[in-house]
């Protein structure tokens, strides 16, 4: 593999964690680190660090990762775009689907590889999850529950929890179960006095039937990620803290009475705990960039996350907003349109 010339746009908390992986990474060079305030904690590891765009392009470059404030995406990712540089950028993909579509637009009317840093599709316990599912191990699927929550994060002031961190679970469900959300209702808090939510509960529907539901917020000091996935065989809970996949199965219990001798209830079966191998997520996330970029395959089977499928995070996104603004039903783009009585204040996400 010939070595890739590599750039990385902001070196915020994320930003800092790119470079350290990147400096590290066989088969590319960090070429320059492009920010504003330079380079305070001495993030880039030996690498360039310029503060405008037009510097860092000028350094010649293969690909770039975009690690800047959401709200910079669009212009960041136009630029890399109309320059012929391959891009990576960090969720969610922009900060509006309008913006979100004209990046997708740019980076394939360039022919260029361009991805979004969902980064929970390279989490050990979720990749496991995504396999044994489509292996269908648990049968039908009822519903995804997913808890997002923690403390304040500082650093974030563009954009609320739904953007920020909804647009994880958003992401992973639809991708480990294969199917495009239909509807989502929600409910949102504002507390820290910011201009933006800090808690979101978020219910929807899934094309196949399968029920969702989020609970995401910054407010907790308990830290939890949390993933069930439940149906007709029992349940699996990924800890993505952990990197843990769990199984618990639905236990069949004999009886002699015959009036409930017919009744096939679920009661508690087995456990188990799948011992799976933990590389570092975002270490993973890159070198499959890395390969995609090189014209290779990702490594196990896992490709990047297009922008298409980035741009499809932002509109769910974008619905959870339009429904807790307006206290109802938001529907999205390519559903099956619903009879009125279902539709309760919010106007149709279009």
């Amino acid at each position: 593999m010939s070595t890739l010339r590599a750039g990385l746009v902001g070196l915020g908390a994320m930003g800092r964690n790119h470079a350290r992986v990147l400096a590290g990474l066989d088969g590319v060079d960090l070429v320059g680190v492009m920010d504003p305030a330079g380079d305070p904690h001495g993030a880039a590891r030996g690498a360039q660090v310029v503060a405008t765009l037009p510097e860092l392009l000028a350094l010649g470059l293969d690909y770039a990762v975009v690690a800047c404030p959401t709200a910079l995406h669009e212009e960041v990712g136009l630029a890399l775009a109309a320059h012929g540089v391959c891009a990576l950028i960090e969720k969610p993909l922009a900060h509006s689907p309008q913006a979100a579509r004209g990046l997708v637009d740019a980076f394939e009317r360039a022919g260029l590889v361009a991805g979004v840093g969902h980064i929970e599709r390279f989490n050990p316990a979720l990749q496991s999850l995504r396999r044994r599912l489509e292996a269908g191990e648990l049968g039908e699927l009822f519903q995804v529950v997913t808890r997002r929550q923690g403390p304040f994060p500082h650093r974030i002031a563009d954009v609320g929890v739904v953007k920020d961190l909804a647009t994880h679970d958003i992401d992973l469900t639809a991708w480990v179960t294969g199917q495009a959300y239909t509807s989502v209702s929600a409910r949102t808090l504002t507390k820290s006095g910011r201009p933006h939510e800090d808690m979101v509960m978020v219910t929807g529907d899934l094309a196949d039937g399968t029920l969702v539901s989020h609970l995401v917020n910054w407010l907790s000091p308990l830290k939890e990620r949390f993933t069930a996935v439940t149906g007709e065989r029992g349940c699996f809970v990924a800890d993505t803290l952990t990197a843990d996949l769990t199984f618990h199965a639905n236990g069949a219990v004999a009886t002699e009475w015959e009036a409930i001798a017919a009744f096939r209830g679920v009661s508690e079966g087995d456990m188990i705990r799948f011992a799976t191998p933990k590389r570092e997520p975002l270490l993973v996330e890159h070198e499959t960039f890395r390969d995609a970029v090189a014209g290779k395959d990702g490594k196990d089977g896992t490709g990047i996350v297009t922008l298409a499928e980035g741009l499809r995070t932002v509109e769910v996104a974008d619905a959870v907003l339009e429904a807790a603004r307006g206290r109802g039903v938001v529907r999205l783009p390519g559903a099956r349109r619903p009879a009125p009585e279902t539709v309760t204040g919010a106007r149709p996400f279009a």
